[in-house]
């Protein structure tokens, strides 16, 4: 019941997520004006903007204009729900869930907005950074100093790697991975270890199938980084408890 009733609240959040995707990277209220058709900017009734549901209904068509929304929105909906589903279903409702719900839907929209834009805003990064640190105190102030050491440790660890090969990452890469660290703690490890292993096995299928010409194409770091940061938030702890049952 708990996971189900995560899955509905992480739909209804992924339905805003797709508003801070699209309007950010533009610089527009999150607020105003409403949803909108993309198409011919019609307001969205209500009723048209439950989510997933509504897409299905309206068979992914606006019901004023008749022209294509695309699938991403309710793809965005479905994600974050289940994302959400399986964070309570790993560590149960716990006070931990205020750090790990928001982070969660933050690494999401990183992930969209690194993909269209090639961007990863301070607009996102800088108030994630506040609210992991503020909430964390009130929720575990005596893990703080691993937080801490976790953040800059991996804002290093990436700091370095940018500037070995500049054309892999950019800053708001290493930013990112500086944040994680404070929401992540040790987890961060296996969250980094996972960014660079997917960004690997992608690069290598991309160059078995374009050749010497996917050497020219760059791909965002960002959605690497977001997967392995749910991966963490889900399984990180017992990632590490593993590491140190067998190598410590």
């Amino acid at each position: 019941m708990e996971a189900l009733l995560a899955a509905l609240g992480g739909a209804i959040i992924g339905s805003f997520l797709n508003v801070v995707i699209a309007r950010v990277p533009a610089k527009e209220s999150l607020v105003s004006p409403g949803s909108k058709c993309p198409s011919c900017g019609t307001p969205i009734k209500a009723y048209d903007n439950v989510p997933i549901v509504s897409w299905l209904l309206l068979r992914g068509r606006c019901r004023s204009c008749g022209e294509r929304i695309s699938p991403r929105y309710p793809l965005v909906e479905a994600l974050t729900a289940a994302v959400f589903a399986g964070v309570v279903l790993a560590g149960g409702a716990d006070a931990d869930l205020a750090l790990e719900l928001p982070f969660a839907a933050v690494l999401i929209v990183i992930a969209f907005i690194d993909l269209d834009h090639r961007i990863i805003p301070n607009r996102i990064l800088l108030p994630t950074a506040i609210y992991g640190l503020a909430v964390g105190a009130l929720v575990d102030l005596d893990a703080m100093p691993e937080m801490l050491i976790a953040g800059a440790a991996a804002f290093t660890f990436l700091l370095v790697a940018a500037l070995a090969y500049p054309a892999g990452m950019g800053m708001g890469d290493v930013k990112l991975a500086g944040v994680m660290g404070l929401f992540l703690g040790v987890a961060v490890a296996p969250a980094l270890l996972i960014a660079f292993a997917a960004g690997a096995a992608v690069g290598v299928a991309i160059i078995a199938k374009e050749g010497a010409a996917a050497r020219k194409k760059g791909v965002p770091f960002g959605p690497f980084l977001a997967f392995g940061g749910i991966v963490a938030i889900i399984v990180g702890s017992e990632m590490v408890d593993l590491y140190s049952d067998r190598f410590l």
